[in-house]
């Protein structure tokens, strides 16, 4: 396995890092960048892009980063709060007036975002089709009763949650989230990362590798079986259509260097490089905790702002006011804003955990362990 791209003076413990999960046989393909501040101080990427191992991982490849891709959704409904088209404290009916049916009308935009508004997934089968339908899927989850009540919190809506923000974007705005995204911050900024990836750029895709064993879920209850382990709770993943269809919650494609720059708007508050994406205020509406507890879904204590994960446990650093997420399989990344570090991991062997991946938790230890 050869190791390309870069670390900065002083980082090379991230290198030692990263190359060891390749050594131990723990990785086929991955990348790991971290920015610090507005300096890139590590990009890494190596093994190959393929299953089998033909085509090395380049600069350019693309991979799925599913759940950490909703921090970075997040920032759109930040903007659209920022210019008062949505408000954390109304209710998503009042914009969205399908959504109150079976008592859900009092949910807020805010408590949606942090994963308490009961519709972690359909207990009932439906055409998992309907995934690739956004208006249709959020159609369908309008109608669903909550799992739970109102200020009784968390359980973790792995994919409902992009469908209640793309469908709260489409209400007030004539773009969608993933065009917004593309037009306003990746295509400005140079930001090789896309929500609805156009088939032009599939060929740059990773191809992924499923664990042989079946992921690690803490919980058996509806809530756990609602939201993974129906035949319905997903489409298939890695089809043209998947890819193509703008999931907020899911599917977000990138580079680790692009999706770490994404996440540097959580490391300085906003900024993205001279870029003010959204204003400090706004910042702190969405990162602020709106939830903390035992979640119905994801193992042990969990804190959400609207759409973000805060860092506990302590598995993105030592920092516990870190902005961060983790996606299905083992990727995710990170902002720190009292360091101004973000750094993001992907890679296309998949794992089995749902927060903390090991091959990712010895690289950022080692990036910090650098910043001593």
């Amino acid at each position: 396995m050869n190791t390309t791209g870069f670390t900065a003076a002083g980082f090379d413990k991230v290198r030692e890092a990263f190359e060891q999960n390749f050594a131990e046989g723990l990785e086929h393909g991955a990348s790991f960048a971290a920015w610090l501040g507005d300096e890139l101080v590590v990009d890494l990427r190596g093994g190959h892009a393929d299953r089998a191992a033909t085509q090395p991982w380049a600069a350019n490849t693309l991979c799925p980063v599913y759940s950490a891709t909703k921090p970075i959704a997040a920032l759109i409904v930040a903007r659209l709060v920022e210019r008062g088209k949505l408000d954390y404290d109304a209710p998503v009916a009042d914009y969205w007036p399908e959504f109150a049916a079976n008592g859900k009308g009092a949910f807020t935009v805010a408590e949606a975002l942090s994963h308490q508004a009961g519709v972690p997934g359909f207990p009932d089968a439906i055409d998992p089709a309907l995934w690739l339908d956004p208006p249709a899927l959020s159609a369908a989850l309008a109608k669903l009763p909550p799992m739970w009540g109102r200020g009784e919190g968390s359980g973790y809506h792995p994919l409902t949650w992009g469908y209640i923000a793309g469908e709260l974007v489409r209400r007030v705005s004539p773009r969608s989230l993933g065009t917004m995204l593309r037009e306003d911050i990746c295509a400005l900024l140079d930001i090789d990362f896309w929500i609805g990836l156009p088939e032009s750029e599939h060929g740059r895709c990773a191809e992924l590798l499923k664990p042989k064993a079946a992921a690690e879920f803490p919980h058996r209850n509806a809530e756990t079986r609602s939201a993974f382990l129906t035949p319905w709770a997903a489409a298939p993943r890695g089809t043209t259509e998947w890819r193509k269809t703008e999931i907020p919650s899911a599917n977000g494609h990138g580079t680790a260097p692009a999706m770490a720059r994404l996440y540097s708007a959580f490391a300085q508050r906003g900024r993205i490089g001279d870029t003010r994406v959204i204003a400090p205020v706004t910042w702190d509406e969405l990162t602020r905790e709106r939830v903390q507890g035992e979640d119905r879904v994801l193992p042990g204590k969990v804190a959400f702002g609207a759409g973000v994960m805060r860092n506990l446990p302590l598995i993105y650093g030592p920092n516990p006011e870190t902005l961060c997420h983790s996606g299905w399989g083992g990727s995710g990344a990170f902002g720190d804003p009292d360091t101004g570090l973000a750094g993001a991991y992907i890679m296309n062997r998949q794992g089995t955990h749902l927060l903390e991946d090991a091959r990712r938790s010895r690289i950022i230890n080692a990036l910090y362990d650098c910043l001593t």
